[in-house]
């Protein structure tokens, strides 16, 4: 009997779980993705851990700058064809100076079969390093929680907007088909 993908051992999700109890994230925002479905499980299976389904992924730029105002710390997960959604929302973690962490899934990479991925999977460092945001790219599952951890230092005790960008290598590529 195969496992499901919410069930099976993705060789990140749990480390990265770990990492945010341990820094005190109790919002987690997300626009989900299947690259994501371990995590956010584990989260929403969590009291102390509220997910927030968002219709749209610059709503959880909004809403990591009102927790944080309100003394809560989030983490924003996407996929990176979400990226543009953002764009504009970034403009408020830069002037403020606020923490804005992202868990970034990449698409449009090497083994990509949705043409349709390419463009903004080609964009998103550069779109989110245009807006202030320091990219740390995840190449290996062991890279996802080592770089986790240097990003929560990064937003949390810097007040900067980081997104660790999760290689479509680690995460497995989707098939697509006419």
């Amino acid at each position: 009997m195969s496992q499901s993908p919410a069930q099976t051992d993705d060789g990140w999700s749990e480390p990265v779980y770990s990492l945010i109890k341990e820094a005190g994230i109790s919002l987690v925002t997300t626009v989900p993705d299947a690259g994501l479905t371990r995590l956010l499980n584990m989260c929403s299976g969590d009291e102390d851990v509220r997910v927030v389904t968002l219709s749209t992924e610059e709503e959880g730029v909004g809403m990591a700058y009102g927790a944080w105002l309100g003394g809560t710390r989030s983490l924003l997960c996407l996929q990176s064809s979400g990226t543009g959604n953002i764009i504009n929302g970034l403009a408020l973690p830069a002037f403020s100076q606020s923490p804005c962490l992202m868990l970034v899934t990449m698409r449009g990479q090497e083994g990509e079969g949705n043409p349709a991925q390419f463009p903004m999977g080609r964009a998103v460092r550069q779109v989110f390093e245009a807006m202030g945001v320091t990219c740390l790219e995840a190449k290996t599952k062991e890279d996802v929680a080592t770089l986790f951890g240097q990003a929560i230092d990064m937003a949390f005790d810097n007040g900067k907007a980081v997104a660790v960008l999760i290689a479509q290598q680690v995460i497995g590529v989707k098939s697509f088909s006419k």
